[in-house]
């Protein structure tokens, strides 16, 4: 009998290995992928349809343009898998069974018990959220005026959180908005834990682009108006953002596998496999071992990387061959300000830091070869001048 090898999610790690499970395999066994969307979004730029709503249909790419004919989709959310029988279970259609499964879903926001924040906050992890975004920032800049602008807060100086400000800022700009824009971190810098150099690089953008930088206390609570930071710092609100933090989802909470009890997440070797030999584990839904004490990365980079091996070892499961180890190559870093950019420690670059075109053109190739790599260059011609 032929086995069935089932892939969850439409994101990096699901598009990405659709796309070489599929070149690996070349009909040997058969393949059912399942998303709650019909389409996979080029995440790191979806902070984009903040300022224009019309760059979604430049990075929302049909799954009918990534997979083959041969392999079978469902669009349905997945709510759990029972890996004793060996089936997924979706919200609305019937268990799929799999002889071999990845689990790809991503994440969910994490919200880390702040009172009133998962019922205030909007969101960035989907094209709905961005939209969403997009028409409360409308909304309120209609309902301002320059002797009284709206107040948007965007809570966690990530690389989510510095990229939704760019965009804000070039809303406000490109349409004369009445905005005031405030980027709230609880740590002592913006993007953490990365170089100080490259902190002061994007502080120093956005601080020219009017966002108000508030580091060092943490986001206590939050109502219908205000935004109470540390003992006594209360920040008055139009639009509340919250990019500052992420968990593992619902579906996987109850999944006999071993993972990591706070946010959820599946331990996985650097072959993707999971304690279950039939079951493998990437992206963000995963803590993938790499040499070292820390686990790969949650970042779209490290996803591309895995997806081209999984598949690979996927096939190689299928075949009953020896598995091979993906190691995470860190080939720096590039993240968006409206439409400037900073790249940091690129791989055969001589400069650390740098900025400018340079920066900004390699943001949109980036991008580009991306939807190059899962669809074809007409579609990455086409969304080039948008990213």
């Amino acid at each position: 009998m032929t086995d069935h090898v089932v892939v969850l999610g439409a994101g990096y790690a699901g598009a990405g290995t659709i796309n070489s499970l599929e070149s690996e395999l070349n009909g040997e066994a058969d393949i059912t992928w399942i998303s709650d969307t019909d389409y996979h979004l080029v995440l790191h730029e979806s902070h984009r349809c903040i300022r224009d709503p019309s760059v979604q249909e430049k990075i929302s790419i049909p799954v009918h343009e990534i997979k083959e004919p041969s392999t079978a989709f469902i669009q349905d959310e997945v709510t759990g898998i029972d890996t004793e029988d060996r089936q997924v279970e979706l919200a609305d259609s019937d268990d799929v069974e799999y002889d071999y499964l990845l689990a790809g879903l991503g994440t969910s926001t994490a919200f880390f018990g702040i009172d009133g924040l998962e019922e205030y906050a909007h969101t960035l992890k989907n094209l709905d959220d961005a939209l969403g975004i997009h028409d409360a920032i409308q909304q309120a800049s209609r309902e301002a005026s320059r002797n009284d602008p709206a107040q948007i807060v965007v809570g966690g100086a990530g690389l989510s959180g510095i990229q939704t400000c760019g965009e804000i800022a070039e809303f406000r700009d490109d349409h004369r908005a009445p905005l005031d824009i405030h980027l709230v971190e609880g740590l002592d810098e913006i993007f953490p834990g990365n170089d100080p150099e490259l902190q002061g690089a994007l502080r120093k953008r956005l601080e020219n682009r009017d966002v108000n930088i508030m580091c060092g206390e943490f986001i206590g609570e939050v109502d219908e108006e205000t935004v109470y930071i540390g003992d006594d710092e209360e920040l008055d609100y139009d639009v509340l953002i919250w990019t500052g933090g992420i968990t593992g989802r619902e579906c996987m909470q109850d999944v006999d596998l071993d993972k990591d009890e706070r946010n959820h997440r599946i331990h996985a070797e650097g072959d993707f496999q999971t304690e279950d030999e039939r079951v493998f584990a990437i992206g963000d839904c995963a803590l993938i071992d790499q040499p070292g004490e820390n686990p790969a990365p949650p970042t779209a980079q490290a996803a591309w990387q895995a997806a081209e091996v999984a598949g690979e070892n996927l096939a190689r499961a299928v075949r009953g061959q020896p598995l091979k180890t993906w190691t995470h190559k860190d080939k720096g870093t590039v993240i968006s300000v409206g439409e400037q950019a900073v790249a940091h420690d690129v791989v055969n670059v001589p400069i650390d830091t740098f900025g400018g075109l340079p920066a900004k053109m390699l943001k949109k190739g980036i991008a580009a070869r991306w939807i190059s790599d899962v669809t074809g260059f007409g579609r990455a011609a086409k969304a080039w001048p948008d990213m």
